[in-house]
């Protein structure tokens, strides 16, 4: 049963019990109008309570059935809604610990409310790119009042109970519990207490009003303009809102429900949706039983103090994991403790961290120039220089001091890891950690499984991740894993695109129109052209048939590395990051051009963005038929969370499916022709190509 029948004495219990939350599915909404009508059938009920078993009253909608049609099967929950508020006898709502979504808009059905302390109270559609679509932009305004209502749907951020209970003339709680502890005899109490009191009381009988309405919903909506410039959900939630204090109920609700249907349909929404699925998705690995044991992590080591290594080492100090940091020379470990204290004091002056967390946080940190006193870790993390060579020397060092069972991580981003692993005697504990950079800020981790890496050190690491707040994906051994494997496809339309007739910054402004955080040529002076450089001048080795332009090659032998030395493709004021467009650059470019006997040519905003998103999708579709990734979703999760692609546009494999497949190999077969780019390159993957044969997406 996913509801719990009890009576006690004249109330009847109705417990939701469906984990991990009590979602509303559709098992749970038969069992619970079921149990209404018996309630209500039983002459010693006198009065009901509705309440949720375990942690949760309820976190709204089942989301194993979304998009299903079980999702809006009779009884839906506004049916369910319906059956509450018709219930003939007093029904009361026993609200603790999470009431969200659909779980919030029950209890608003409800006669009346009752709520423990330090409850979370939410409606988080919006954050799917929906809103509230069972009463909640109609029935909160009433309870609450306009104003906290249109904040709490606009942003769909939790508030906690015991501060909605003290906003003036709310009528959300009829009365707060004393405790967790102590609500259900509360809710038995008042339930008692109102057994006989008629008409029964109704949310939607309220009124609903503003005092300056059309000025405050026209603030409103220029508010969410601003914030929201991508996402229609938003702006739709103020519409919402503004009906339930013009219209009756009923056409508010009929409102209600048709923006629902209309945003269920939008790309915003379905990409919202995605990205929501597709991060739970990440932590299942198809091979792994979710009962893998894992190892124990109370300490860790990070080797190298460096701005990579400080990054990584802020997440578990921030988690409460001690942390020791090894480095060949003093000045090098108080350079990186001075940086961590910086990153730490501006986080306390800003008023994001009390001054106590800081000193315990930096408490937890300690430093040694000898790997010997690494031994007792019991996870190691090495951040040392890009070069096999130096990752040799630093594994061997590893194998031999630290003890059996613990894992020894690679933050490599694109060598080898099953040769780092043959650097040790033990390869079934190494791993690759690839954080990106700054690593205390960026949300993704790659989670690299070598040949031999042993199940509960990939266990251990994907729970380890969730521990310091990152979205892990895992990633076969290829070069370049998911994510910079894609962005050498992408940096090399960049660079073709300069040898036709572009400059860096019609190329950028192209792609952050569409979207991105920032363009390929800024992304390079970012993270350093010389990292880029470094990884071509291996290509040339490795794959001299590999087709490059030669535009960054002669930028860096310029010394002109990004960001770092404050000239790259742009030029940089120290102490700012605008990138102002540099005329010696254009030129280098136009003369390289020119030595290539190349007359330029006039190229759209559509052709660029096309040539470099498609560019990821194809190598993308590579990367899936080799079992590198091992779904579409988790490419999606590492560009949306690593590489700046807009989050409405739900990541490069969604957004090939939702243009189509079809017209993706279309364009790829226009690209092929050009006799300046890669055609090789544009022959699109056989997983591609079958799909968009088969009329099929990626997801």
């Amino acid at each position: 049963m996913t509801t719990l029948y009890e009576v006690h004495g004249s109330v009847a219990l109705i417990t939701l019990s469906n984990p991990p939350v009590n979602g509303l599915g559709y098992a749970t909404r038969v069992s619970l109008t079921d149990n209404l009508q018996k309630a209500n059938d039983d002459d010693a009920v006198k009065s009901i309570v509705i309440t949720g078993a375990g942690k949760a009253f309820s976190g709204g909608a089942d989301i194993n059935e979304f998009g299903s049609p079980k999702a809006v099967q009779e009884p839906n929950l506004l049916s369910v809604i319906l059956a509450i508020e018709n219930s003939s006898k007093p029904v009361v709502a026993a609200i603790h610990s999470v009431c969200m979504g659909g779980g919030l808009e029950l209890a608003l059905g409800c006669h009346y409310r009752i709520a423990a302390p330090g409850c979370s109270i939410a409606l988080p559609e919006v954050k799917l790119g929906l809103l509230p679509g069972a009463g909640g932009t109609q029935r909160l305004p009433r309870a609450l009042g306009v104003e906290p209502a249109l904040n709490m749907i606009v942003s769909g951020e939790s508030v906690k109970s015991d501060m909605l209970a003290q906003i003036p003339g709310q009528k959300l709680f009829d009365r707060m519990a004393s405790s967790v502890e102590t609500l259900a005899d509360e809710a038995f109490a008042f339930a008692q207490a109102i057994a006989d009191t008629r008409p029964l009381p109704l949310v939607r009988s309220l009124p609903c009003k503003h005092r300056n309405g059309d000025a405050y919903f026209q603030f409103a909506r220029n508010m969410v303009k601003g914030m929201a410039k991508n996402f229609p959900a938003p702006l739709k939630c103020v519409d919402a809102v503004e009906a339930a204090t013009k219209q009756k109920f009923d056409e508010g609700m009929r409102l209600e429900r048709e923006f629902f249907t209309n945003l269920m349909f939008t790309p915003e929404s379905r990409a919202l949706r995605h990205i929501f699925m597709a991060e739970r998705a990440a932590s299942k690995i198809p091979d792994l039983p979710a009962d893998t044991p894992k190892r124990e992590i109370n300490s860790v080591a990070v080797i190298g103090a460096g701005t990579m290594g400080g990054g990584i080492a802020m997440n578990f100090l921030n988690a409460g994991i001690p942390v020791k940091m090894l480095e060949m020379k003093p000045e090098a470990l108080e350079r990186g403790i001075a940086t961590i204290r910086k990153n730490y004091e501006s986080q306390v002056k800003k008023g994001k961290l009390k001054q106590d967390k800081y000193e315990q946080r930096m408490g937890l940190l300690s430093t040694t120039l000898s790997y010997g006193d690494l031994k007792d870790a019991d996870l190691v993390i090495e951040a040392v220089f890009e070069d096999m060579g130096v990752k040799q020397a630093v594994f061997r060092e590893l194998d031999r001091v630290m003890k059996p069972g613990a894992i020894l991580a690679s933050n490599t981003s694109t060598l080898d890891l099953n040769q780092i692993a043959s650097f040790t005697q033990r390869p079934e504990d190494v791993v690759g950690l690839h954080f990106f950079s700054p690593a205390n800020i960026m949300k993704l981790l790659e989670v690299v499984r070598g040949e031999k890496t042993g199940k509960d050190v990939l266990a251990t690491v994907m729970a380890i991740a969730k521990k310091i707040r990152k979205t892990a994906v895992v990633s076969g051994v290829c070069d370049g894993f998911i994510g910079n494997r894609m962005i050498e496809q992408y940096g090399r339309q960049g660079g073709f695109l300069l040898d036709e007739g572009c400059t860096p910054e019609q190329v950028d402004k192209a792609i952050e129109k569409f979207g991105f955080a920032m363009g390929p040529f800024r992304m390079g002076d970012l993270a350093g052209n010389d990292i880029g450089w470094a990884i071509r001048k291996r290509r040339y080795q490795e794959k001299p048939d590999m087709k490059y332009s030669k535009t960054a090659d002669l930028l860096c032998e310029k010394g002109r590395f990004g960001q770092k030395t404050g000239a790259g493709w742009y030029d940089y004021v120290a102490g700012k990051r605008d990138a102002i467009p540099n005329q010696e650059v254009v030129k280098m470019i136009e003369e390289h051009r020119a030595s290539l006997g190349i007359t330029p040519r006039k190229i759209s905003d559509e052709e660029i963005v096309q040539r470099l998103v498609y560019s990821l999708v194809n190598e993308g579709a590579h990367i899936l038929e080799e079992g590198i990734a091992s779904k579409a979703s988790d490419i999606d999760m590492v560009y949306l969370m690593g590489y700046g692609f807009p989050i409405y546009r739900g990541g490069p494999m969604l957004y090939a499916d939702q243009v189509g497949l079809f017209n993706v190999v279309q364009a790829m077969k226009r690209f092929a022709k050009n006799p300046l780019d890669d055609a090789g390159f544009w022959k699109p993957a056989p997983l591609l190509a079958r799909l968009a044969a088969e009329g099929k997406t990626f997801n």
